[in-house]
């Protein structure tokens, strides 16, 4: 017999192994894995005999909607190659699929896991939804029966809003990148709300509203928004992420606008009301103006002096009336009042004579005139008295006598 070399037994056994093993279905728990940044999925399988090593290359893992974790146990359809440098076997994975549940299932409850922990369901990041709204944005596709519910109810309920349609893909492959583009675009246009939402349909059609980036979009809003997609039993992951969730399209216009018949009774009532309120502090105020005005006219100087005038004429009537009271109580005494007047004034005018004659006197005395005798005069020096022994040989004076008045030095 024939011996083989290493390789060639690798190349046979490659050769019967894959043409043998081909589109199989294996069943095994995950006990390792690494994506790797090449975008290829290394794992490994097992059971409770044995481990087989498994690799996904990129282009089929990006059309996993879920993630591998350990424990997980799956269903993997591939083939079973052998790397012949180092004769190692291995399972080529093209598909996984959850073992007991779908793919989209497991998907959704990881992200749901992996954002509630991260906080994006908190009610701390919640944004209220205005009361009044003035003007909203819809993001959806622009010719789906869920933009036409919307705009129904819209004309119906508040036909003053101003709406902008940003238009975008609702499913597919692109939808989710195109939901997430749409939505910041929607945030940048100063509305009061964003609705972003689509009708009913599948998982699958409904899936875009599922992924990370559309939830990361709807996160780091600064507008608040609603989550309006499917029906009332679909649940995804935007509407725990949106700071509002409306079980349909409809439903979200029917929660966040006011109904306007409902606004026009509401201004009907609170017109009454205010005319009311109105006519009543009109009212009160005119009274106002009314008492300042009479106050004004009566603290006025015309009034015043009116006043005053009346007053006056009071007092005079009463003053004359008690004069006469007292002229016709004391008229009997009159001529005696007179008689004792006229003594009194001639005794007072003895006593006033009888005073000038004393200072007549007085100033005859003190008259210079009749002070000096003849030859005798007086001595003074810058308007003193002074005697001639007081003063100094060459300093000058003045001499006066009753008559005249001269000014000498002594020598």
């Amino acid at each position: 017999m024939k011996a083989l070399s290493v390789s060639t037994l690798n190349e046979q056994i490659k050769s019967l192994l894959e043409s043998t093993f081909v589109n199989i279905l294996v069943e095994g728990e995950v006990s390792a894995f690494t994506y790797h940044t090449s975008g290829h999925l290394y794992f490994s399988i097992k059971d409770a005999h044995a481990t087989m090593k498994c690799v996904m290359f990129r282009s089929s893992v990006a059309k996993m909607k879920f993630r591998l974790e350990v424990g997980v146990k799956i269903i993997v359809e591939g083939s079973v190659g052998v790397y012949t440098p180092k004769g190692e076997y291995q399972l080529y994975a093209t598909h996984i699929e959850p073992f007991g549940q779908g793919a989209l299932a497991l998907a959704y409850e990881q992200l749901k896991k992996r954002l509630q922990a991260k906080g994006y369901f908190d009610s701390l990041h919640k944004k209220p939804i205005p009361k009044y709204i003035s003007s909203i944005a819809l993001v959806t596709a622009k010719n789906s029966a869920a933009l036409h519910d919307m705009l129904t109810i819209i004309d119906k309920r508040y036909k003053a809003l101003e709406v902008f349609i940003v238009d975008t893909l609702v499913q597919g492959e692109m939808a989710a990148s195109q939901i997430a583009k749409a939505l910041r675009y929607a945030d940048g246009l100063g509305v009061d709300v964003v609705v972003v939402g689509r009708g009913g349909g599948s998982i699958e059609d409904l899936w875009a509203f599922n992924e990370e980036m559309v939830a990361d979009a709807v996160f780091a809003m600064k507008t608040p928004v609603v989550s309006a997609v499917g029906h009332e039993i679909d649940s995804v992951i935007s509407d725990f992420v949106a700071d509002l969730r409306a079980p349909t399209p409809s439903a979200a216009m029917e929660m966040i606008l006011p109904d306007q018949n409902e606004l026009l009774f509401m201004l009907g009532e609170l017109q009454k009301r205010y005319q009311k309120i109105f006519v009543h502090i009109l009212y009160s105020k005119g009274k106002t103006v009314e008492n300042l005005t009479k106050e004004f006219q009566r603290l006025s100087m015309k009034n015043q002096l009116v006043r005053f005038a009346r007053e006056f004429e009071v007092l005079k009537s009463h003053y004359n009336q008690i004069i006469r009271v007292k002229l016709e109580k004391n008229g009997h005494r009159l001529p005696q009042m007179r008689q004792d007047l006229q003594q009194m004034i001639h005794f007072r005018l003895q006593k006033e004579q009888q005073k000038l004659e004393i200072y007549a006197n007085r100033m005859q005395t003190l008259d210079p005139k009749n002070q000096y005798k003849k030859g005798w005069v007086q001595v003074s020096q810058q308007g003193k008295v002074v005697t001639l022994n007081a003063l100094k040989v060459g300093e000058t004076f003045v001499l006066q006598d009753a008559t005249d008045k001269i000014e000498a030095v002594k020598i």
